[in-house]
């Protein structure tokens, strides 16, 4: 094998494991509504931050491509069309596009600066929370004013957190020679 060979399968390996992170942090869930609180946003956001825009939205698209197909990967271990289209619809598409946010903060940088990766992150926030409070308000008929309480709002401060998380993660895996495509 030569070496861009050797770190494309890298790179699909890291977009796989990163895929199957953000089916494992459906399962980390505190049942607060129709949206639970889970710790897929930091999955999806470490995505982001370690692949770069197009694999970390890859990664998103294979993870919500194994839960349409039928694998327990959403939140509280449920699958299928049904669900990807159900009230939480916005939030998993919305994903996709977080994860390409995070990754447009320059992965491909030694270290992403933190004002960097905190601006793309809360871009990233507000992207989800947009496609997410939308669907949710059409899906079950809320107004605007109760999507946003019942979709974004419990949320805010958690996903924040998460944010800063997987940027101190993605620093710490950069400064360690760890990242995908580093050696």
């Amino acid at each position: 094998m030569t070496k861009n060979s050797l770190t494309d399968l890298h790179l699909l390996v890291w977009t796989a494991l990163m895929a199957a992170a953000i089916g494992a942090g459906a399962y980390l869930i505190v049942p607060i509504g129709p949206v639970p609180i889970s710790m897929q946003p930091f999955f999806i956001f470490l995505a982001g931050y370690v692949l770069g825009a197009r694999r970390g939205a890859l990664a998103v698209g294979l993870y919500l491509l194994a839960g349409t197909i039928g694998l327990p990967v959403f939140a509280g271990g449920k699958s299928g069309l049904g669900h990807l289209l159900g009230p939480t619809g916005g939030y998993l598409f919305g994903f996709m596009v977080s994860a390409w946010l995070c990754g447009l903060a320059g992965h491909h940088e030694r270290v992403i600066p933190w004002i960097k990766g905190l601006a793309f992150g809360a871009g990233a926030l507000l992207t989800a929370y947009a496609a997410g409070a939308a669907w949710l308000k059409f899906a079950l008929g809320l107004t605007w004013y109760k999507a946003w309480l019942a979709g974004v709002v419990p949320f805010i401060p958690w996903d924040a957190v998460k944010v800063v998380l997987a940027l101190l993660c993605v620093r710490y895996l950069a400064r360690h020679n760890l990242l995908p495509g580093q050696r």
